[in-house]
This record gives structure tokens, sequence and C-alpha cells, in this order.
């Protein structure tokens, strides 16, 4: 049977709960466990699919077609294993599911209540991956902030859970803040003894304290932690502010996290650690021999975790070939063909990002344009492949008017037109193409040598695509669809022959990069952006 491992978070938002759960499940997992970790938010939305990135950062999509919350990002890229539609649930999605029952009579006429009806549906999916025998532990991440209206209903389901579950397959988890007050000079506990007086006064002790803190907490001061929390001294775990994300797991270990957990949870004769390739990517990390400045064009770039996925590829293909990746983040708002040699002739790659909607799309032809002319090496991904081509027809073929559906509903030039599927949906949430799809690569191309493989699978989200109607015509002039849907004839990828490196892909290769497994894609890209450095002196 699995064991369970809750994690809360106290004092303010943003402390990094799902950066300690991944951490926590990289160390079990570096001990021979086999470990999962799930996301609860409390939000209403159904999913984070219908979110602008302003709000709520990127939507992350899983092999199975799910958008979910970024953190399961984090996850993915932490354990190197795929996440599902059963590793996110949001407040919406319970919700709905209970109403629905309703509606079909399926409660008999009792009345539909928060305890027992909506916190028995949120128990049923925090022990729903342990129901297999594919996991010793499960993590399970509460959005939110104790205290928050919005996490009532998790906090009771996790109080409840205390209960059904036996007491050694059961943990709770605190991350809470000891903030460093500068005009006292002193690290204060306050707010974590408020914190989890908080979280008592709902029913729920936790067992183990981690406080995100400046500064070194002490011995000292863990053990007044302990004695106004109610925990051991041993269950009090600094979680010090890090240069990166990466050295959280190795600051843990230091901390004996990982060992604590264990004896909590009535494990014995557990097999050491094994971090050596985490320690070697680290190493490269900090250590690189090259460097490279590569400007990212997008709409959302004031928001760093909107394009989270993106700039995590490039430190996990950097550190593969030792080299520092330096992004420049332009606006593509602030693009034109006026200003691109000023904002641009400086970089050693230019990367058009994803994205919905018009706002910013001239910008993002303008950088396409000065990267194919100039020969500096290119990447574009789904709206950034769509622009390529974009670009490309208006500028290559002449087709002057040349745009996207997207953009002009009643243009006569859609080299870039809404799929079939898509014509008759009308709602918006979930219904876009996602998930995993197949995708056969043309033997020679930049993809298939990236690959080294002729057939893949990639996750998209995405309502349109290359209307093959131009494809023939985009092809003579020397872009050639090197990636292909066997099934639905999508193209999937492009490229520009007669140029060094210029590549547009339908999917999101950043959502399958993780720190052991560079995306080959992103892997080959920062290769051709060191030789086109070199070249430049």
């Amino acid at each position: 049977m699995a064991k369970y491992i809750f994690v809360t978070g106290g004092v303010t938002s943003s402390l990094g709960k799902g950066i300690l759960a991944a951490s926590l499940a990289r160390l079990l997992k570096a001990r021979g466990l086999r470990v999962t970790i799930q996301k609860f938010d409390p939000y209403i939305n159904v999913d984070p699919g219908t979110m602008n990135p302003f709000e709520h950062g990127e939507c992350y999509v899983t092999d199975d077609g799910a958008e979910t919350d970024l953190d399961l990002g984090h996850y993915e890229r932490f354990l190197d294993t795929p996440t599902s539609q059963a590793n996110n649930v949001t407040t919406g999605r319970v919700y709905l599911d209970v109403i629905s029952r309703e509606r079909k009579g399926d409660y008999l006429g009792k009345t539909v209540q928060v305890v027992p009806h909506i916190t028995d549906e949120i128990k049923r999916r925090m022990l729903l991956l342990g129901q297999s025998d594919d996991y010793d532990i499960i993590i399970t991440e509460i959005g939110g902030t104790v205290g928050d209206i919005e996490s009532l209903p998790f906090i009771e389901s996790i109080r409840q859970l205390k209960w059904q579950l036996p007491k050694e397959d059961y943990l709770v988890v605190h991350l809470t803040l000891v903030p460093f007050l500068s005009a006292a000079q002193e690290l204060k506990t306050k707010p974590t003894q408020h914190s989890v007086k908080e979280l008592q006064s709902y029913g729920v002790q936790p067992h183990l304290l981690i406080c995100r803190t400046e500064y070194e907490l002490g011995a000292d001061r863990k053990r007044k932690i302990a004695n106004f929390c109610n925990v051991g001294d041993d269950c009090v775990v600094e979680m010090r502010d890090a240069d990166s994300i990466y050295d959280v797991p190795l600051n843990l270990l230091k901390e004996n996290l990982d060992t604590t957990v264990l004896r909590l949870l009535g494990y014995n004769d557990i097999v050491a650690p094994d971090l050596k390739k985490w320690k070697e990517f680290i190493k490269r990390h900090k250590n690189p021999i090259h460097s490279v400045t590569i400007g990212v064009i997008g709409k959302y770039i004031e928001l760093k975790d909107a394009y989270i996925s993106i700039y995590e590829s490039f430190i996990h293909a950097g550190a593969k070939h030792s080299c520092e990746v330096k992004v420049v983040q332009i606006h593509a708002d602030q693009l034109s063909q006026q200003n691109a040699a000023q904002k641009l002739s400086h970089l050693d790659g230019v990367f058009v990002a994803p994205g919905f909607g018009n706002r910013g799309i001239e910008g993002k032809l303008s950088a396409i344009r000065f990267a194919r002319e100039n020969k500096i090496p290119f990447f574009g991904v789904c709206l950034g492949m769509q622009c390529a081509v974009i670009e490309f027809a208006r500028n290559v073929l002449g087709v002057k008017n040349a745009t996207s559906r997207e953009f002009d509903a009643k243009t006569k030039n859609a080299v870039i037109d809404i799929m079939e599927d898509q014509k008759k949906v009308t709602h918006l949430g979930g219904s876009m193409r996602l998930g995993a799809y197949p995708c056969d690569l043309k033997k020679g191309s930049i993809a298939e040598k990236a690959y080294k493989s002729s057939s893949i699978f990639e996750r998209h989200r995405h309502r349109y695509e290359l209307n093959n109607e131009y494809l023939e015509m985009l092809e003579e002039a020397g872009m050639k669809a090197t990636g292909v849907n066997p099934d639905s004839n999508l193209v999937e990828i492009v490229e520009i022959l007669d140029h060094p490196w210029f590549i547009g892909v339908q999917f999101h290769p950043e959502y399958k990069s993780t720190i052991l497994n560079p995306h080959p894609l992103f892997s080959a890209y920062i290769q051709a952006v060191l030789a086109y450095s070199k070249t430049r002196g």
C-alpha cells in the first residue's frame, strides 16, 4: 500500500511548495523508492487552460492531454517521470464532478454539502494514484496558503484522512517562513508559530516543519520552533534561499530531510541516495566553459513563469554542453522591421515563444525575418513556428497579406488555418489539440539528426495548423516540412535548408525536457548557437 505525504504552506504564498515537493521526491527516488507528486489547486477554474499567462504563469501539458499547473513541470523535470491528468486537481474539477453527479441523481435526493460530498471527492482523488501498485509514496501538494478560505476543503480532507490511513502511511509537511527583520537584525519565528497554530485549529498537526529562510536558523532557534509547534527537534528543517532551484535537493539532503521522512514513515534499511548524475549536472551548470546569448521574443515576458519550461530547457541543454545560456527577454510589441537590427544583432540565437492572439505578431515576424536573412540560429515553438511560415510566405513567396486565420477570420491567404476538428468547437476549456501525438521525421533533417530517430511523440496545445494548400509552394521556395503527423498529415516541423539552423515546431518540446535528459531539439539548438557564436568571435 502506498504511503502519503501532504505538503501545505503558511504565512505567505510563493514560498516554494512545488520545489520542496519535487526536491523531496527526488531524494526519495534516489533511494530507490517509486514516487509521484500531485497538485491540488484551490481555484474554481476546472483547469488553468483558459487562464491568461499573466494570471497564472505557464499552462503545462501532459502526455494524456491534461492542461495543468506549472508545478507539474517542476515535478517532471526533477523526477524525470511523466505525470498525467490524475496529478493535478482543482476545486473547479471537484465541484464540477460532484454537481454533475447530483444532476444525474446519484445522491438519491440527499442534500449535497461540502462535508461529506466535496471532501469525499477530494479524498478519492488524493488516494487515486495509490490504488495501483505503481508507487511507494504519493506526495500531495496543497496549493494556496493555510488560512485561505479556498483551501479549507482540502485541509479538512487531510484531517479526515488521518483517521482513515495507517499511522505510518500518513505524513504532513508544513512549509513556513522565518523572516529576517533588518532593523532588528534578527530572524523571527512568530509567523511560523501562528501558521502552525492556524493549521492546528483545523485539526491538522504537522509532523515536519520546513522553514524557508534567508539565513541559518541555528540549533537554538530550531528548538524554539519545535517547542512552540509541537514537533520533535529533528523535525524542524531549514530551507535556505539557494542560488538555483537545483541546489534545493542537496541542501535538504544536508538537513537530513529524507532520513527523517523515512523514519516517520516506518522505513528501515533503505539504500543510500544515488545523486551522482544530479551532482554532475549542477557541476556543469555552475562551471560553464562557454557562454551564449539567446533572445526570447514573446508576449508575456514580464512574468518569468509564463515561459518557465522554456527557460529551464535552456538550462538543461546548456549544462549538457557546459554552456551558460544568457536569456535576453524581448517584448514582441517593442520589435519592428525598423529596430530589429538594433535589438537583435548582438544575439547568438533567436527564439520565438508560443502564445495566442495577434498582439505582438508583427514584432515576432520582424525577429524571424532578421534571423532568417542574417543566418542566426532560429527556433520557433507553436505560434513561433506558425509565424515563421507567415514570414516566409510574405517575404520569400511574395504573398504580402499571408496570415493566420486566428488573426484574420476573413483572410484569403491563410497559410495558417484552423484545424478541421476545431471548427465546430464552441467551448474553449480543454478543447484544443492536446497531449502527445506521433510525428515522422524526414531523413537527414535537423530534427532527425537531433532526435537520432525517424519517429517521435511530442506534446501539443493548439487549434491552428499549417495550411497544406500552401505546402508545395513553401517547399519549392526552400521551407521544407521535415516532420509530419502520419495519421492527419499535419505538418509538425518546418526547416529552411539553406540556413545553418532554422527550425519551427508545432508542438511544445519544452514540456519534455528534464534535468537528466535535456530535450534533443534544445540540445541541438544550443550546439548550433555555440557554433554561430564562435564565428562571430
